[in-house]
């Protein structure tokens, strides 16, 4: 159905030996949205992509993918055909030029869209005949990133799509992806260590540490459920047991004692008020804020 989400997984596991790299994981990604994937090394974002992608089968649980189960042999086929995905490691021919690429891979996909194609060889400034091998590793990067967004693909599964890009590159890949997505109607899940992009074009983040789901949902949400209230006394700060909902973390440096809320600063200001602190100030809280607070509450 239409309206489906691009990506389900419902309490999915997988092991490997003695190791658990999924210890049931949540995960639902909106179609049409752009959904940042964040976590340690380590987390187990590899291990999801490759369970996504039928490249790897899970232990328990469920993957749904464009409405297909991924661990179906079958449906499997089904959902790479109707994927695109980029690795960190951008597979490239490094014998062919970047024209040969193309059209090499062009060659795979009916759907290829070579209107496309032509706008991003030009925003990308791609050298058409230039041999891979002597690309950088930032144009490689925009190499592989344009044969995903021509193919035709309905969802784009991405591994650090900005990775090797200085500033003003991954800003023209980033806007590219939001215009894709809104030109296309297409969806991305993509996974980064580059926090401040996540937070610039995602619509909703998925944080996972320890191969579970720690935190999710639209960015705009958390952005609103997350603040710091910072409270200045007139002398050392006193250690109180806030009764409030969603007291992430409560830390004291001399007459400061700063409050991370997960719902809200009202509760924390009604509570606070009764202290007497000399000032209350509300902080917003940025998405780096929210993932290192996120990742630290599961050591």
């Amino acid at each position: 159905m239409a309206d489906a989400a691009a990506i389900q997984t419902i309490d999915l596991r997988k092991r490997y030996d003695s190791v658990e790299a999924l210890r049931g994981l949540n995960l639902n990604v909106a179609t049409g949205s752009i959904c940042g994937f964040l976590g340690r090394n380590g987390a187990g974002k590899t291990t999801t992509i490759k369970v996504l992608l039928g490249m790897t089968h899970p232990t328990s649980g469920q993957a749904r993918v464009l409405g297909l189960d991924a661990d179906r042999p079958d449906a499997s086929v089904e959902i790479r055909r109707r994927t695109a995905f980029v690795g960190e490691d951008k597979d490239l021919y490094d014998a062919m030029t970047v024209d040969e690429m193309i059209r090499f891979t062009a060659a795979f996909y009916p759907r290829w869209r070579a209107d496309l194609q032509a706008r991003y060889l030009r925003a990308f400034d791609l050298p058409a005949d230039r041999p891979i091998k002597t690309l950088s590793r930032g144009t490689r990067t925009k190499v592989g990133l344009l044969l995903a967004l021509c193919r035709g693909a309905e969802l784009l599964v991405l591994d650090e799509p900005t990775s090797g890009l200085d500033p003003a590159a991954a800003e023209q890949v980033l806007q590219a992806l939001v215009g894709h997505v809104a030109d296309e109607a297409a969806t991305i899940f993509f996974s980064s260590h580059q926090i401040a992009n996540v937070e610039q074009i995602a619509d909703s983040v998925a944080i996972i540490d320890g191969g579970r789901t720690v935190l999710a949902g639209s960015l705009d949400e958390l952005r609103e459920r997350y603040r710091r209230v910072q409270l200045v006394f007139d002398r050392d700060a006193p250690d109180p047991a806030f009764r409030a909902p969603g007291i992430e973390r409560v830390r004291r440096s001399g007459r400061v004692l700063s409050v991370l809320s997960s719902a809200g600063a009202e509760p924390v200001l009604d509570e606070a008020r009764a202290l007497n602190p000399v000032s209350m100030d509300v902080v917003p809280v940025t998405l780096k804020e929210i993932f290192l607070e996120a990742v630290a509450l599961e050591d």
